[in-house]
């Protein structure tokens, strides 16, 4: 189970790192042609992929090795995959304009990558978190990720919190609104200062 943690949390951290230092890597690029400047962050996300589907296949043989076979609830994988890769998408463009903005800013980064995986539940279950805390806790969007993907993997044997579900979902969407709004307002001076 604890591999079944790690991998989307390994999808995320991989995502927004990559993510955030797009801009800077490619900057040779991005002062010479026009193109819209979303794209390098997104490419560099979407590329973090592969990693998780190889990370995939060895879940997929663990799985029969431990004789947890495919169960209906697999199908519920997908949303939980793209729940995920919406948060980092959302906070690598948070970070991307930052980093561009404020170069000190990517020491910032595996900071918070590495602070993340302690407050998610990666090498624990969500469960253990007291009644009172776990609507506080599922702001961490990753939670949502992580506890749905554990849920999906095991038939619906994982403990998961629906009301955690729908608030890790709201927490995406404006976490991905908002990236994209300040990575637009951002956009115009990226050239510039690169």
């Amino acid at each position: 189970m604890v591999f079944a943690g790690m991998l989307p949390w390994q999808l995320f951290s991989t995502s927004l790192s990559e993510g955030s230092n797009s801009l800077i890597t490619n900057a040779n690029l991005i002062s010479k042609v026009y193109f819209p400047r979303l794209i390098v962050p997104t490419s560099a996300i979407v590329v973090s992929f592969a990693d998780f589907a190889v990370s995939a296949v060895l879940l997929g043989l663990l799985m029969v090795y431990y004789g947890l076979w495919p169960r209906l609830s697999l199908l519920a994988i997908p949303v939980f995959i793209l729940v995920g890769l919406g948060a980092s998408i959302g906070a690598g463009l948070w970070l991307a304009a930052l980093n561009v903005e404020y170069r000190d800013f990517r020491y910032v980064v595996p900071f918070l990558v590495q602070f993340g995986l302690y407050v998610s539940p990666v090498g624990f279950t969500s469960a253990i978190i007291p009644e009172k805390w776990r609507m506080l806790y599922s702001l961490n969007p990753m939670v949502a990720v992580i506890d749905g993907f554990r849920w999906s993997i095991s038939g619906g044997r994982s403990a998961m919190f629906l009301p955690g579900l729908g608030i890790g979902c709201v927490v995406t969407i404006v976490l991905l609104l908002s990236g994209i709004w300040y990575f637009r307002r951002m956009e115009r001076t990226f050239a510039d200062v690169i």
